[in-house]
């Protein structure tokens, strides 16, 4: 597959960010509103003004750089739901990446798949 193709995957969701407003509604060390035993690791909210898979907001997640920078996307899949849905990540370091990916491969029900930029 060629690079550019690639390159234009990031630009794109580089402009998709730039042009939506972040809302953190699950602050780092928040509980899950229905798992109360899960902790977010990171913080955790949406694009305001984007559809994601769900029909919500565009899900993402903000590192402790509190950027606009787009360093990985996670891909996941839940068996209880039954869906799949790609979060964005933004300004977060390596060690925040890899609380992520275990915090989306947790259980049995639940998996991802972290591609980094």
């Amino acid at each position: 597959m060629p690079s550019s193709i690639n390159e234009a995957f990031w630009e794109a969701i580089d402009k998709l960010v730039s042009e939506s407003r972040i809302v953190i509604d699950r602050p780092k060390g928040s509980q899950h509103p229905d798992f109360p035993s899960i902790v977010y690791p990171v913080a955790y909210g949406y694009l305001s003004g984007t559809t994601s898979m769900d029909g919500n907001g565009i899900d993402v997640w903000v590192g402790s750089a509190f950027s606009r920078t787009v360093g990985a996307v996670m891909c996941t899949i839940d068996l209880l739901k039954k869906d799949s849905e790609v979060k964005i990540l933004l300004g977060c370091t390596s060690n925040e990446k890899a609380m992520i990916y275990d915090f989306h491969n947790h259980s049995e029900n639940m998996k991802g798949l972290l591609i980094t930029r």
